[in-house]
């Protein structure tokens, strides 16, 4: 069964959150947003797989590396973070929160990742505390380790964020 639901899809089990939906529940923007859709399995509400379609465009190729292109690590870290709060701020009792990084654990760099490439991130909730927890991720091209890593987050009220 295929059919829109608040202008995202929901596909049998799965929420399907494309590039318009994800700029309603982060603030991130061009250039620092990381992903381009987030697929959720209902069954398992926590974990997700978030997607970034790589392109030589990309402005962080221009100095990482002239010639070489890479996509850079941390990066591919924050693709990890960025899904991981779509994965949490497309519920309804997250509206109107924000999620940051608190601490970023046994990261590991494995194969680059290079204009082209269809980077695809998985992340599984390791600990949750409701607000924080901790996560899990792993970034794959063509069915390969590019990176992987834990951390942890917090999530905070929109109005409080804004008065710190």
């Amino acid at each position: 069964m295929n059919h829109d639901v608040n202008n995202y899809k929901i596909l049998e089990n799965e929420k399907i959150l494309y590039l318009q939906d994800i700029l309603n529940f982060i603030p991130h923007r061009y250039p620092f947003l990381m992903i381009d859709k987030v697929k959720i399995n209902l069954n398992n509400p926590l974990s997700a797989i978030g997607y970034k379609c790589v392109s030589g465009n990309e402005n962080f190729f221009q100095g990482h590396f002239p010639g070489i292109p890479i996509m850079p690590g941390v990066l591919i870290i924050e693709a990890m973070a960025q899904t991981s709060c779509v994965m949490f701020l497309s519920r309804p009792t997250m509206k109107n929160c924000l999620a940051y990084f608190i601490s970023i654990d046994k990261v590991k760099f494995r194969q680059t990742v290079k204009p082209g490439d269809l980077l695809e991130v998985h992340v599984t909730v390791v600990k949750n505390g409701g607000r924080h927890g901790k996560m899990k991720g792993t970034a794959y091209v063509d069915g390969k380790i590019t990176t992987e890593g834990e951390f942890m987050f917090v999530i905070v009220d929109k109005i409080k964020a804004t008065q710190s």
